[in-house]
């Protein structure tokens, strides 16, 4: 059985005693609907435009020019060179934690092996 509760049956219906939300301005509670005002939420940090870092992309280069890679950074340079890209994906997903992560560090590999190639 079910019954339409407050207005346009687009809003939210009645099932046995529970209310299902359908939509952003209805608060669903157990037997009881209040018709909210939606807030506007604050900008969230990782949300806000990021200038860019000129210092601290100049510091990077410089310890990556000293350093040198890491280890998994090798394995990387390696498998992009033999032409396995999806594996250095896996690869790098696995290393780094995340797909997004992976994504833009074998970027940065293929950048790196791009620069190289014309360095020659």
């Amino acid at each position: 059985y079910q019954r339409r509760v407050h207005g346009t049956p687009s809003e939210c219906l009645f099932f046995f005693g529970m209310v299902r939300k359908l939509h952003s301005t209805v608060s669903a509670k157990k037997r009881r609907v209040l018709v909210v005002t939606p807030t506007a939420k604050p900008v969230r940090p990782r949300d806000r435009p990021r200038g860019k870092h000129r210092k601290l992309k100049a510091a990077r280069d410089l310890i990556e020019e000293v350093v040198g890679f890491a280890p998994y950074e090798k394995r990387l340079i390696e498998l992009m060179r033999v032409g396995r890209e999806k594996r250095a994906l896996r690869f790098a997903k696995r290393r780094l934690g995340s797909h997004l992560r992976a994504k833009k560090k074998r970027d940065q590999i293929a950048e790196v092996l791009r620069k190289q190639k014309v360095k020659k």
